[in-house]
């Protein structure tokens, strides 16, 4: 099931090399609207393309397309993430889960729910898997994904900490 995917009018897809130029474009304009407002979740060197080569090589990279266009992108990990080991707070589960890094929305796209379909996408995708829990993680400034998180029914489990600092740790139970 990791093939294209109908959504309305958009398709959610894995992303290959072709598409590593716009991810970057989306990816480029959310690092510059999230330095301007002073949040520090995303600097001047991070994420690089080299991530996002590394996502397409590793089959983590997918991509919202709204026609012949790319509006969003994401990683979508299925081998864990080490950071997660190491919880301060508790999951809610022991379970496998599906962790999503580095989602970003197209600029003019922002506030038209292209985030909640993206998620939304990726929770079918891991269901599809036989994987029930979705995990993720954001800076304790980046309101935005917080929201995100909580309108899509995410619990706040703890921090977890990384080499740029602590983000806050989330997870939601897939049925």
């Amino acid at each position: 099931m990791d093939t294209y995917k109908e959504t309305m009018e958009y398709v959610f897809r894995k992303a290959t090399a072709a598409d590593i130029d716009s991810s970057m474009k989306i990816l480029e304009f959310a690092r510059q609207q999230m330095l301007s407002e002073g949040k520090k979740q995303w600097d001047a060197n991070y994420p690089t393309r080299a991530n996002v080569e590394a996502d397409v090589h590793n089959c983590n990279a997918y991509v919202m397309q709204h026609g012949d266009r790319l509006v969003a992108y994401g990683a979508v990990v299925f081998t864990g993430e080490p950071a997660y080991c190491d919880i301060d707070g508790h999951w809610l589960s022991e379970q496998p889960f599906v962790v999503l890094h580095r989602i970003a929305v197209a600029g003019d796209e922002r506030g038209h729910g292209i985030g909640v379909k993206f998620m939304q996408e990726v929770e079918r995708l891991a269901i599809s898997k036989g994987v029930h829990s979705f995990r993720a993680d954001t800076n304790y400034d980046n309101e935005r994904m917080q929201r995100l998180f909580e309108k899509m029914e995410f619990t706040y489990c703890g921090k977890v900490s990384y080499q740029q600092g602590q983000r806050m740790a989330y997870e939601k139970l897939l049925v």
